[in-house]
C-alpha cells in the first residue's frame, strides 16, 4: 500500500472512532495500523485498528471498519503457550455482520468480497449492534463485515499474536507494508 493511501484510510478509520466517541491519544491516532493484507483491495478488504495494550495475558483493540469492509476470514490456532486467542467483540458504532464456524444461516444479511466467495466457509450469522458483543472461541474460523454506515468494535482477547493467524486465503500477508 502507498502512503498517501495509508493516510487517507487512516484518516477514515480516525472519523469513525470520533463517530463511536472513542478518545484516542495524538500518539495512538498517529500508529492507527492500516491492514490491506497485501491484497490491494483496501476499501473492501482490510482493517484499521489501534492496539491499547498487548501483554502475555491481555490485549485490548479498537478496530474501525470501512463502510462495508470485510476482514477475511482466519483463525488463531493453538499456540507454545495455550489453545489460541480467545477474543471478544463488542460492537460500538454501526452493524457488525460476524461470521464463525456453525450452522449456516439460511438468508444471510450479507455477503463474503465478490470474487473471494471461496475463501469464506464460516457462515454462522451473529449481527452485532451497539452494545451488544460475542466472544470467538480459540481456533475457530471466523470473518466479519461492517455494514453501510462502517463500524467500530473493541475488541478484548488473551495475548494477541497476528502473526500467527492462519487465513483461508493463501494470498493474505497479515502485516502491512506500506510503501513511499
Amino acid at each position: 500500500m502507498k502512503r498517501d493511501q495509508y493516510e487517507r484510510i487512516r484518516e477514515e478509520a480516525l472519523k469513525l472512532f470520533e463517530k463511536a466517541n472513542i478518545i484516542l491519544t495524538d500518539e495512538e491516532k498517529e500508529n492507527v495500523e492500516v491492514a490491506d493484507f497485501g491484497l490491494e483491495k483496501i476499501e473492501n478488504m482490510g482493517l484499521q485498528l489501534v492496539t491499547y495494550v498487548n501483554t502475555d495475558l491481555v490485549c485490548a483493540k479498537e478496530l474501525a471498519l470501512l463502510p462495508n469492509q470485510t476482514c477475511p476470514e482466519h483463525k488463531h490456532p493453538k499456540r507454545d503457550f495455550d489453545d489460541g486467542k480467545e477474543e471478544t467483540f463488542r460492537c460500538r458504532y454501526g452493524t457488525v455482520y460476524l461470521y464463525v464456524e456453525g450452522e449456516p444461516v439460511e438468508n444471510p444479511a450479507t455477503q463474503p468480497p465478490e470474487g473471494d466467495e471461496k475463501y469464506y466457509t464460516a457462515l454462522q450469522e451473529i449481527i452485532l449492534n451497539p452494545g451488544e458483543q460475542y466472544t470467538i472461541l480459540p481456533n475457530t474460523l471466523h470473518w466479519f463485515k461492517a455494514g453501510n454506515e462502517g463500524a467500530v468494535v473493541s475488541e478484548f482477547s488473551t495475548r494477541s499474536t497476528d502473526e500467527d493467524d492462519i487465513f483461508t486465503d493463501p494470498r493474505i500477508k497479515r502485516i502491512p507494508e506500506i510503501l513511499l
